[in-house]
This record gives C-alpha cells, sequence and structure tokens, in this order.
C-alpha cells in the first residue's frame, strides 16, 4: 500500500471509528432498566450542548430521565471509555517493552496492589466519602502505586531495570499480595462479598467527580505514549540496535513504565479489575492498522473506549434489574482469545 492510500486508509478508519464511539454513546444511554426512548435520549444529550440545548423541546420529557441520562448513565459510560482507552494504550505498551504479545496492564502486579489496598480500606470501613472521592478508590490508587515502587526497586539492577527480572518481580509480588487479599478474606468473612465483587470490576458508582478525576491521567498519559511511538518501533527491533541507532533504551524503557503504572493506578483505583481488555484490544487493532505504533497507540485508545461500553452496556442490560461485574463480562470475550494467542505462539515460547 503507497503512502498516500495508507493515510486515506487511516483517514477513514479514524472518522469510522470516532462514528462507532458516537454512536455507541448515545445507544448505551438509551439503553438500562428506565424506560427512556431514544428520542428522549437524544433530546436531553443535545440540551446540554451550549447554543443548541436552548432549541430542544424537553416538554415530554421529565427531571428523572434527565438526571438518569446525566448523573447516572453519562458519567459510568464516560467512565468505561476512560480506562478502555487506559488500559488499552498501556498494553499496547507493554507488549513492545517487554517483547510479548500476552503482556497486559496488570503483569507489573499493579492490580493486586490496587485490591489490597481496596480491600484494607473495606476491613476498616472507610467507605466514605472524603473531598469528593470514596476513601476505598484513594487506598487502592497508593497501594497500586507503593506495589509499583516496590517491583522497581527489586528488579532494579544498578542504574538498569531488566524487562525480564522485572516481570518476575512483578509476577512474584503479585502473588505475595493476592496471598495476603485471601488471609484479610479470611479473617474478615463478613467483607468477602464486598472485596470480591471490587476484584470483579465495575463502574456502577461512577460519577462526574471520579471522571474528571481520571480524565488527566488518562489524556496525560496517552499522549506521552504517543509521543514515544518512534521509540518503541525502533525498540522492537532490540535493545542493542535501538541504541545504535540514538534510542536511550533504558531512559525510555522507565518513563514508559512510569506512566503506564501511573495509569493503571488511576484506572484500577476506579473500577476494581478489569481484565484482558489492555491484551486483547492491541492485538484487534495491529489487524486494522498494522504494528507502527505511531497508528497503532492512538488506534487503540479508540478501539479500547469502544470495547469497555459494550461491555459495560452488556452489564448493565443482560440481567436487570441486576447488575453483572463488567470484569466478568471482558473475561468471557477476553478468555478465548487470550487460549488463541498461547496456541498462535505455543511454538515461540517453546
Amino acid at each position: 500500500m503507497s503512502f498516500d492510500k495508507k493515510r486515506i486508509y487511516y483517514r477513514t478508519l479514524l472518522l469510522v471509528t470516532i462514528a462507532i464511539l458516537l454512536v455507541l454513546i448515545i445507544l448505551s444511554s438509551t439503553l438500562g432498566v428506565a424506560n427512556i426512548t431514544f428520542i428522549q435520549t437524544m433530546k436531553i444529550l443535545l440540551s446540554k450542548i451550549p447554543f443548541i440545548g436552548a432549541f430542544i423541546d424537553l416538554s415530554n420529557v421529565s427531571n428523572t430521565q434527565v438526571l438518569i441520562i446525566t448523573n447516572i448513565r453519562l458519567p459510568r459510560i464516560f467512565m468505561a471509555a476512560l480506562i478502555g482507552a487506559g488500559l488499552s494504550v498501556v498494553g499496547a505498551s507493554f507488549q513492545a517493552i517487554f517483547k510479548n504479545p500476552m503482556a497486559d496492564p496488570y503483569v507489573l502486579g499493579i492490580s493486586s496492589g490496587a485490591a489490597l489496598g481496596a480491600a484494607v480500606a473495606i476491613v476498616m470501613g472507610l467507605q466514605v466519602i472524603f473531598l469528593g472521592m470514596n476513601l476505598v478508590t484513594v487506598f487502592a490508587f497508593f497501594g497500586a502505586i507503593l506495589t509499583t515502587i516496590i517491583v522497581y526497586s527489586i528488579a532494579k539492577t544498578g542504574t538498569k531495570i531488566p524487562t525480564n527480572v522485572l516481570l518476575l518481580a512483578g509476577v512474584s509480588v503479585s502473588f505475595l499480595l493476592s496471598s495476603l487479599i485471601s488471609l484479610i478474606m479470611i479473617f474478615n468473612r463478613e467483607q468477602v462479598e464486598q472485596i470480591v465483587f471490587w476484584t470483579m470490576g465495575s463502574i456502577a458508582s461512577a460519577n462526574w467527580k471520579q471522571v474528571l478525576s481520571l480524565l488527566p491521567f488518562i489524556i496525560l498519559g496517552c499522549i506521552l505514549m504517543i509521543i514515544y511511538a518512534r521509540d518503541l518501533n525502533i525498540m522492537l527491533t532490540g535493545d542493542e540496535t535501538a541504541s545504535s541507532l540514538g534510542v536511550d533504551v533504558d531512559k525510555v524503557k522507565k518513563t514508559l513504565l512510569v506512566i503506564s503504572s501511573i495509569i493503571v493506578a488511576a484506572c484500577v483505583s476506579v473500577s476494581g479489575i478489569i481484565g484482558f481488555v489492555g491484551l486483547i484490544i492491541p492485538h484487534m487493532v495491529r489487524l486494522l492498522v498494522g504494528p507502527d505504533h505511531r497508528t497503532l497507540l492512538p488506534f487503540s485508545t479508540i478501539g479500547g473506549a469502544i470495547f469497555m461500553i459494550i461491555a459495560d452496556t452488556l452489564a448493565r442490560i443482560l440481567v436487570p434489574p441486576a447488575e453483572i461485574p463488567v470484569g466478568a463480562i471482558t473475561s468471557v470475550f477476553g478468555a478465548p482469545y487470550f487460549i488463541y494467542l498461547l496456541i498462535k505462539n505455543k511454538k515461540k515460547v517453546i
């Protein structure tokens, strides 16, 4: 494919994926236990747009319906989109850094650290709002960050952090923290259900304050990742080759690992552990745009947002009025694909 054809293809694909994302936001806003029609949803959404809202007739729309759309469904949809974008872009970068197609955002034990922090907060009865944030979320975030620091400290060799050692350190710390979570649940049986539900991943309690607190982490993180896309491309040729081409491999790895860890910590702290998003989306996007990270990373953010909105919408509507944890939905899609990747790559592993 020539350069001009590629450019046209990418632009067309970008417009199509953005259109799909917008349509999904509207459809997801319409679907739910409360009976709100598509027309009513469109009126409510349009009424919130500056200069357009004044011309929208809301006479057949109740205040309750407006509140359901604007304060319950929309924050949840935007939260799902941000989490999907963040986990997907981190997954794509980790697969390049570790040169492992099965690397995902939780490979460094960050999710276990967040889960331990959340479990401690739940057991201590700290499920209260402080400065607009649930303290369980705050404990989960700092648990994830502390775990990241511990893993880096274990893996650090002089001024370098070998990726294979970092991977092993992450797995080891993850097992240790998981065992601590199990002990907490054994000695605090009355909170087991809450801890388990949190670890399964859910964004049912999403609100605009959480969305706004997560937004800068995802936006800035994704932009910084994309800035390093060229370096990631070169690093795929091997560390020695990349160094000879002028890439400071150790610096790039450290920078991307820190950015990735902060993104994942922010996502997990508000949603719990949502698996497979960062694993399967980068692979699906590669089928459309190829391995070039200059296109892979931006499209992974959009693809992740689309996938998470679909998954969360299914979590809301499959068994009304009850709700399935969104992590269970992503696992249903992700686990078979993970098995496919294992089968596809088993010869390389051997």
